[in-house]
């Protein structure tokens, strides 16, 4: 795949993904999972991460590495009991307490993955002060809040991306991160969430307005 995983553009280029870009490759890979969950053997990939997302010249994403990946539960079964395997960070609280697998446990992987496109930030990283080191445990109070949602953008990104956008992927990014894994949504749900995204223009530096303080200073 010439330009490599998604997580090289994200955390180790210099130049940051551009916003489009993000948004046609987490739809890709949506879309990815999406195939995997339908049908009536399902397979659950159990892996999902940014460095198993590849992206093609066209930014077009492919998923990779499907040694962990399992058949889902089929007919009466609502769950598949196994070792749990993965990476950590990105696995489901309850597939991590309890080893019951189900396509839902994909779907909250989707979830920290669409964050990590959102923030710039890893899913857990050391490095980070305390409080900050956990992704989804930083981000979840900002998620639901208008007025603090935009703290979580990329600061790379500046003003260049989608205000709807950002809006919508945090919605998304909510839902597929409900502690309750019966509440969060389909893949096929996301992909249809996401699809609208692909053509949005309203950039956030369209929309800035600088106005002087009384000190002289500028501000939004």
């Amino acid at each position: 795949m010439a330009r490599g995983s998604l997580e090289n553009h994200l955390f180790r280029r210099t130049l940051p993904l551009p916003w489009p870009c993000r948004m046609k490759v987490v739809l890709g890979a949506a879309k990815g999972l999406a195939f995997l969950h339908v049908g009536p053997k399902p397979v659950i990939y159990r892996d999902f991460k940014t460095s198993n997302i590849l992206i093609d010249a066209d930014y077009n994403s492919k998923l990779s590495d499907f040694g962990l990946a399992k058949a889902g539960p089929q007919g009466d079964k609502t769950h598949v009991s196994t070792r749990v395997l993965g990476t950590y960070g990105y696995a489901a609280p309850e597939y991590v307490m309890t080893g019951h697998l189900t396509t839902k446990s994909d779907v909250y992987s989707f979830g920290v993955v669409l964050l990590e496109v959102l923030t710039g930030r890893r899913s857990v990283d050391k490095k980070r002060p305390p409080g900050e080191q956990n992704l989804v445990a930083w981000a979840r109070p900002y998620l639901s809040d208008r007025r603090r949602l935009y703290q979580l953008v990329d600061p790379r990104l500046g003003l260049n991306y989608s205000v709807r956008g950002v809006q919508k992927v945090a919605q998304i990014c909510h839902h597929c991160l409900n502690r309750d894994s019966k509440s969060r949504p389909m893949m096929d749900e996301v992909v249809k969430h996401l699809t609208p995204l692909q053509d949005l223009n309203d950039m956030a530096a369209a929309s800035y307005r600088p106005r002087s303080s009384p000190r002289g200073e500028w501000y939004l």
